[in-house]
């Protein structure tokens, strides 16, 4: 069994193992497209076709079919059973940054993605406009709590933070640090930062927003952050006994 599909949620958790017991190593957020490799027991295990993850989600039904669009360029994007301001939203119900919809008609500045589901025309960008942004997108996750394999305003972590960067702009980046870190040539050592730089841990990467600081989802803080450079750098070796391993450029 291998053929591709669409993820028509919000968010799905993709597990480590068949269980619902095991670890969150990722996540697919809307309209990204994967292929199911086989089942087992009530899962699927699959393949993620933007940076080739596998993992474990649960049996549901998925579209083969989606003509993407528009893209959310918001960190979340209220969804509503009708194109009105001044009704509730769709059981606070939200499409995350970066997700990929089709936008079907179009009404009162709304466009509906699916029957009976609304989203504002102006938190959307066309699917192929691109924004090398990276300061402004990063920061749309200021504060967003840190969750180990999330990618979306319920949680994210490290890498994905990273991540997500790229995938806004359709250019493949591993999901995983071990991976990231390998992905481009860089140096050990740096006494002057630049914006852009990106800094690598064994297991850990932040993203230096100027020369004088940096913003990375940190477990010890349980969120997103902006922090000074230096003063992260000597903290992180102090408290986790981790050295600074490889620096690259975005």
């Amino acid at each position: 069994m291998q053929n591709s599909y669409f993820c028509k949620s919000s968010y799905l958790n993709v597990y480590e193992l068949a269980s619902k017991k095991s670890n969150i190593s990722t996540q697919l957020i809307y309209g990204e497209k994967f292929s199911i490799i086989e089942k087992k027991k009530d899962f699927f295990k699959i393949k993620a076709d933007f940076d080739n993850y596998l993992g474990f989600i649960k049996v549901k039904k998925f579209n083969k079919v989606l003509n993407k669009t528009h893209k959310v360029s918001i960190l979340k994007s209220k969804i509503f059973n009708q194109p009105k301001n001044n009704i509730k939203f769709l059981t606070k119900k939200y499409l995350p940054f970066s997700s990929e919809i089709e936008i079907v008609t179009k009404k009162n500045n709304f466009g509906m993605f699916e029957k009976n589901k609304w989203i504002k025309l102006n938190e959307l960008q066309t699917i192929n406009k691109k924004n090398y942004n990276f300061s402004k997108i990063l920061k749309l996750f200021s504060n967003i709590k840190y969750k180990w394999g999330g990618k979306t305003f319920d949680g994210i972590d490290c890498s994905a933070l990273l991540q997500i960067f790229y995938k806004y702009n359709h250019k493949y980046f591993p999901r995983d640090t071990k991976d990231q870190i390998r992905i481009k040539k860089g140096v050990r050592n740096k006494r002057v930062f630049k914006k852009g730089d990106i800094i690598f841990w064994k297991g850990h990467v932040a993203i230096c927003l100027n020369t004088k600081k940096l913003i990375h989802a940190y477990g010890p803080r349980k969120k997103v952050i902006i922090m000074p450079i230096i003063e992260t750098i000597k903290l992180i070796e102090k408290t986790a006994n981790l050295k600074v391993i490889k620096i690259i450029s975005i």
